[in-house]
């Protein structure tokens, strides 16, 4: 029975939880980011998979010879920086090697090293040498896709290689020195080919007559860019294991030799040209920047000789007194 002052007073029974269980503490949301997290990773994976392939890739072309045979993998020659086996991103460059190409741990049970042998250089000098070079360029090009981009010419001077853009394919991408891929290809493929010769070679870069918009004479032009262009595919055929002593001069002509006139922008006109030089041109072409001779022919039975320096001293030294001693006040041999 309630008492007076209870009445109206009822009696309220609050029941609360008895705390949260150790599984409520967490929702889904981490689900959902491991997941997340799983798929970056084999991205990645995916990503490094596809470098190390490209890199295989790019190193058997680099490393087969014109005929199509492996190059000896012991010379420690290197274009490129590529990743490691099996995709790592770190660096591993060759160590050079001289003499035996094996490992020391495998050398013959006899104890010596056999010498390696250099390939014998050869020396395009006829016509028919120089047309069985130019040939063997023509079939390198065909393999890239490249035959109509490749003209050669046999000329007194030696064999004229040009390469240049078509409508379809062009050399370098356009405004820059950058190799398009199959124009790099193609240079390196060279390389070994040209390493086994004795001539040397102009490497020349030509443009087009489409001028640049900053005309003044600071500003990048075409003859910046012919350069660069020639540059860059020196490099290239130096990749391709080519020997730096064949290179005698490289040259940026500009738009200055078009083969098509008429044309501004003519495809033709863009175009890297390698003039491999006989022997007697390549050295007349050393010569006209070397140290002049004593001795210049003018005609089979006639020349002119430079006179002994001694000879030219001691000839100073008897006119000099006798022009101090016969000059006048102010003249100009007191000076």
């Amino acid at each position: 029975m309630l008492k007076p002052h209870d009445k109206g007073h009822e009696q309220t029974i609050v029941k609360r939880g008895g705390g949260k269980h150790k599984h409520e503490d967490h929702g889904g949301a981490w689900k959902v980011a491991f997941a997340d997290f799983c798929l970056a990773l084999m991205c990645l994976f995916l990503v490094l998979w596809l470098m190390a392939a490209r890199n295989t890739e790019s190193l058997e072309q680099i490393l087969t010879e014109a005929d199509g045979a492996k190059t000896d993998q012991g010379k420690g020659v290197m274009p490129q920086q590529v990743g490691g086996p099996r995709g790592s991103l770190i660096e591993r460059f060759p160590m050079p090697r001289t003499g035996n190409s094996e490992a020391p741990g495998e050398a013959k049970a006899s104890g010596e090293a056999a010498p390696i042998t250099p390939p014998a250089k050869v020396t395009y000098d006829s016509p028919s040498d120089l047309a069985a070079l130019s040939k063997a360029l023509t079939k390198m090009s065909a393999d890239f896709g490249l035959t109509s981009n490749l003209e050669s010419v046999i000329t007194p001077y030696g064999l004229r290689v040009m390469m240049h853009d078509t409508d379809r394919q062009g050399m370098f991408v356009r405004g820059s020195a950058v190799p398009t891929d199959r124009f790099r290809s193609l240079l390196r493929k060279m390389g070994p080919l040209f390493a086994q010769m004795e001539n040397q070679m102009l490497v020349v870069g030509h443009t087009d007559s489409m001028q640049y918009a900053d005309t003044s004479y600071a500003a990048f032009s075409n003859w910046t860019l012919s350069s660069n262009r020639a540059m860059s595919a020196r490099a290239q055929l130096l990749a391709g294991s080519m020997n730096p002593e064949s290179v005698l001069q490289v040259v940026g002509m500009a738009d200055r030799a078009p083969l098509d006139p008429k044309r501004a922008d003519a495809g033709v006109n863009r175009r890297i040209e390698l003039l491999i030089l006989t022997t007697a041109q390549a050295k007349t072409v050393a010569a006209m920047f070397g140290v002049p001779s004593n001795k210049n022919a003018l005609t089979e039975e006639i020349d002119t000789e430079l006179p002994d320096v001694t000879m030219l001293q001691r000839l100073r030294e008897k006119i000099m007194p006798v022009e101090k001693k016969t000059a006048k006040p102010g003249s100009y041999n007191e000076r």
